[in-house]
């Protein structure tokens, strides 16, 4: 079966998952084998669960019509979302980075919301199962999407990329995390560029702080929309930076009073503003959306007991 017959089946379905726990009516279910389970195995009870049709790649879990046989699971879900991306041509908004890529998605998911349908990679389903269920949950009402892609080796963004052929990159920042995978610090700032090599080799636009020395000189060749805290000369220049602990930041005219903790966030909020003005987001709406925006998951929670107030920003991917 071709990837575009397996595709107009997928269309009939109302979902996808690779979790029989979290399966819904009318879904695709994708049989991907992990270190201590051949999800093959899973096949029937999928489509007991309500299961529209499922992929295996394994003949001796073969059901009925309902199953569908590839070489190899894993690459069919991959090449899926490809072709899902492809036949959608919605723009795509592509972010990676060693830290704050989770909450940069979650900020200019709410701004670009405000003027658009988007959706965005759920949690950090970010790495090569994740980005295929994000764009595979992208559909004909979706009008931006917002890809997180992770990587913890060299390739890993290049491979991400040519899944999801994004029309706009951001990279949050260049840090010493995943260091063993990367081979240290110099390989990080190569692996996570392989974002402006595809963005420029397909001539398409990059987000970028211009305070950060290496982001400004790894994208000098690219074409660049920009934010600064000391360039006014960039497209978005921000006035001011206070936290106190709760960010606030101010530009053009408007002043924003952010539920997040921490210096640290600051260009995370930064580069919301920055894309929400890009695709014309008014300033106005800008600041509602990120003044509405309250964190969770461990991620910079300010919570109060009591008459303690508590800093709760435990959530670490990077070991």
């Amino acid at each position: 079966m071709t990837i575009q017959e397996i595709h107009q089946l997928f269309l009939k379905c109302t979902s996808i998952s690779i979790d029989t726990r979290k399966i819904q009516p009318n879904s695709l279910f994708v049989s991907i084998k992990g270190e201590k389970f051949d999800a093959n195995t899973f096949a029937k009870e999928a489509l007991e669960k309500g299961a529209q049709y499922v992929i295996i790649d394994n003949a001796d879990f073969y059901i009925d019509d309902r199953t569908i046989l590839v070489k190899d699971s894993l690459k069919a879900l991959q090449d899926l979302a490809k072709y899902h991306r492809q036949y959608l041509k919605l723009p795509i908004i592509a972010l990676t980075g060693s830290n704050g890529k989770t909450t940069t998605k979650e900020l200019i998911n709410v701004v670009l919301a405000k003027k658009y349908k988007t959706k965005a990679t759920v949690g950090n389903l970010n790495n090569h199962i994740g980005v295929p269920l994000t764009l595979l949950s992208f559909d004909k009402s979706t009008e931006i999407g917002i890809v997180e892609m992770g990587a913890n080796h060299q390739k890993e963004i290049e491979f991400l990329c040519e899944i999801a052929e994004p029309d706009f990159g951001y990279i949050t920042n260049f840090g010493k995390a995943h260091l063993e995978g990367f081979g240290g610090v110099e390989g990080v700032i190569k692996g996570k560029s392989e974002m402006y090599n595809f963005l420029e080799f397909n001539k398409k636009i990059a987000f970028v702080n211009l305070d950060d020395s290496i982001q400004e000189e790894r994208s000098r060749t690219i074409e660049r929309i920009s934010f600064s805290q000391v360039d006014e000369k960039a497209s978005v220049y921000i006035q001011k930076v206070d936290a106190n602990p709760l960010v606030s930041i101010q530009f053009n005219t408007v002043t924003i009073h952010s539920h997040l903790i921490g210096l640290y966030n600051a260009n995370n909020i930064n580069a919301a503003i920055t894309i929400g003005n890009y695709f014309k987001i008014s300033d106005d709406e800008i600041k509602d959306a990120i003044e509405s925006y309250v964190p969770e998951n461990n991620r910079s929670q300010l919570l109060t007991k009591g008459t303690n107030e508590i800093i709760l920003d435990a959530y670490n991917a990077n070991p």
